[in-house]
């Protein structure tokens, strides 16, 4: 059995052997493209995931590793940033955003039922931006709150409270929702 460096290891690797950020990238790629791909589109993604990583190696030697040993909060967040950015120049005189910057095909495919797409896209909506970013990286991407935290670049204590609004404008949202329909 072979041990394998961490994600932080790596990055510290990589600042005198920059072969080092390769297995980084074969390591998180297919999780950063997803997770550009859930808020900007595949088409996007395929055209922005080298820019994270481009970002994350001209960037590695600001890394502030993080107790778990994964760069994929830090990923994240770097993906969030240019995603932003893309969204900007795609829409440039929007003063709202009400797509909310999911690929919503992805989320027919990970939902059950065809029905609840809209309930789920109007209680998202009901989301601060910042709400809801921190409910997708916990609830979608998988990350812990203190991970979510590195990838927003705040505390897990502001992502717990975030979480909390979140779930209870949601659950307000998908009540109302559900009393109309019956």
């Amino acid at each position: 059995m072979t041990n394998e460096p961490t994600d932080d290891e790596l990055l510290a690797q990589s600042l005198l052997r920059p072969h080092a950020f390769g297995d980084l990238y074969q390591r998180h790629a297919a999780a950063v493209f997803d997770f550009i791909a859930r808020r900007a589109g595949s088409a996007a993604a395929d055209d922005l995931l080298g820019d994270v990583f481009v970002a994350a190696l001209e960037a590695r030697v600001r890394y502030r590793p993080h107790k778990s040993g994964s760069a994929l909060p830090w990923l994240y967040g770097i993906s969030a940033n240019l995603v932003r950015e893309h969204l900007r120049r795609r829409r440039p005189n929007a003063l709202i955003d009400t797509d909310v910057g999911v690929d919503w095909h992805a989320v027919d495919d990970r939902i059950d039922a065809h029905a609840q797409r809209d309930q789920l896209r109007r209680a998202l909506t009901a989301l601060s931006a910042a709400e809801r970013e921190a409910f997708l990286l916990t609830a979608w991407e998988g990350l812990s709150t203190t991970e979510a935290a590195q990838a927003l670049d705040t505390t897990a204590a502001v992502v717990r409270t975030r979480l909390s609004r979140a779930r209870q404008r949601a659950r307000a949202v998908l009540a109302t929702a559900s009393a109309t329909s019956a």
